[in-house]
């Protein structure tokens, strides 16, 4: 898909397939990449599943960073250390996949930068779209699901899974609220490529509607 604004790189063109999950923390993006994944397996596909940050053995180390250091990461330190992850996950894995006409599942993209950078940290949606855009040469997915769920409802499913909270996942309620409604606007702006759920629904009734998104794509 190519990336829109007259500065914007156009990126190459590519033969596979790209599906991102996108949502606040504790949504189910998890679940349904993995069920997508199956289907697709079970229908012949080829699959490369993969996530951000930690999609490569560069950006597992940016993951630790991002999410798991113990100290404070300035806000725009942390929106650089995300589109370094981006550049390389990007060159070295999503764009060979797709050039091989794969299909790639991907645990959050570029909009969860403009949602948590740029309107979870206030960095602003248009500077951090345009920096992962030039990280990403203006790849976008086929298609984006976004899982929506409200914060305090998402904020109890992490709680129940009784793990640690990583450094995003511990932010304050207002700012999961900023996150959640950056989310929605992406996709009101961009209603050809995303595909917004209930994540509210069971998960057989949302990967069945992911299901539907996606198999027309297929052909």
């Amino acid at each position: 898909m190519t990336a829109t604004g007259d500065t914007a790189p156009v990126p190459e063109p590519v033969d596979g397939l790209f599906v991102t999950f996108e949502g606040g923390d504790g949504v189910g993006k998890t679940t349904q990449a993995a069920l997508l994944e199956a289907w697709l397996r079970d229908a012949g596909r080829t699959v490369v599943r993969t996530r951000e940050p930690g999609g490569t053995e560069v950006g597992v180390l940016i993951r630790d960073i991002v999410l798991h250091h113990r100290g404070e990461v300035a806000p725009r330190a942390e929106a650089l250390l995300y589109a370094a992850d981006r550049a390389h996950h990007v060159e070295t894995l999503v764009r060979p996949a797709l050039a091989r006409g794969e299909v790639v599942i991907q645990d959050r993209y570029l909009d969860s930068s403009v949602a948590y950078q740029g309107a979870g940290r206030v960095l602003g949606r248009d500077e951090v779209r345009e920096l992962s855009l030039w990280a990403t040469g203006g790849l976008l997915p086929d298609v984006t699901v976004l899982l929506d769920l409200d914060p305090a409802s998402a904020r109890a499913r992490l709680e129940a899974d009784e793990k640690p909270f990583d450094r995003l996942e511990a932010e304050k309620e207002h700012f999961h609220a900023r996150v959640r409604e950056e989310f929605l606007a992406l996709a009101a702006a961009e209603p050809e490529r995303f595909l917004v759920l209930d994540a509210a629904l069971p998960p057989d009734a949302l990967a069945a509607a992911v299901r539907a998104r996606v198999e027309p794509l297929l052909a």
